[in-house]
């Protein structure tokens, strides 16, 4: 096969020794299957800007923190050299996240660096060698359902736990091996504290895989693990070991319209008040 350009100085700098075969084309990325000496891994190349399908891309960078303020000026200015950087930012978030959700038991691809825009990573394979499928492509029962559900679910507040939210989480995502869910694609994820958009990311997150996983086995749709897992971070009580049901109530407490009705009044009185001794005092 011809050689894409974006892997020829990889090639020429020994990083990877042969490209294989194509893999998969996404909304932000073309993967091709590599040999590494003697590992088979994979190279993921980012596409451009101005071709990748996230064209909300804003949303998910709010609250990234960029250590070097030449660069981060640079980046609001929007300047080719803050273009440039914005880039390489948005490329480098996955191999960070990559390596920190693996230091919380997350199952995710292990990375080994990102060079000019490609990303060189562990190729998730079955027993038998072969590339793992993704889970849309994935049937099983309702009982593998079940367990595979609460597996990501625990996934998922670890990430939390970590500061993060994958912020494009569905079946898509998630390849299945012979030990269950690895979580991939990364470079949109949103940092948890410092997002406005966060929550909902995470709940859509939550809602996507557990709507797929609800086709094998109905009872998991009626689950609330968004809400749940969220009021427990909001409220400073989530742990990557809390014991979560799946249920979520609130309490509706009817308005007491006469006390705010009152409460209004008292400031308007005490507003004429404080203009007449005003007036007064003129």
């Amino acid at each position: 096969m011809k050689t894409p350009k974006r892997l020829k100085p990889l090639l020429e700098d020994g990083l990877i020794d042969e490209v294989l075969r194509p893999l998969m084309s996404g909304k932000e990325a073309d993967v091709f299957i590599v040999r590494c000496g003697s590992e088979i891994r994979c190279a993921k190349i980012y596409k451009e800007a101005d071709k990748r399908g996230f064209k909300q891309a804003t949303q998910y960078q709010e609250g990234r923190k960029v250590r070097n303020s030449r660069r981060a000026r640079a980046m609001e200015k929007s300047s080719r050299y803050g273009r440039r950087e914005q880039e390489q930012a948005w490329q480098n978030t996955e191999v960070d996240a990559l390596y920190r959700l693996a230091r919380v038991d997350v199952r995710v691809p292990k990375p080994y660096g990102c060079f000019d825009g490609v990303l060189l990573m562990e190729l998730i394979c079955d027993d038998q060698g072969l590339e793992a499928p993704r889970l849309n492509d994935v049937a099983m029962s309702s009982t593998q359902a079940v367990e595979d559900h609460l597996l990501m679910m625990r996934y998922v507040v670890r990430m939390l736990c970590a500061g993060l939210v994958h912020g494009d989480l569905s079946e898509f995502n998630v390849l299945v091996d012979d030990y269950g869910p690895v979580i991939i694609d990364l470079p949109q994820v949103v940092d948890a504290a410092a997002n406005n958009h966060a929550q909902h990311f995470f709940t859509r997150d939550v809602n996507k895989i557990t709507s797929y996983y609800g086709l094998f086995s109905p009872d998991i749709l009626s689950t609330r693990y968004a809400e749940e897992i969220w009021a427990l971070y909001e409220a400073g009580e989530l742990h990557p070991e809390v014991e979560l049901c799946g249920e979520y109530s609130t309490v509706e407490v009817d308005a007491d319209v006469d006390a705010v009705l009152e409460e209004i009044k008292q400031a308007m009185l005490e507003e004429e008040q404080r203009l007449a001794r005003l007036a007064e005092a003129s």
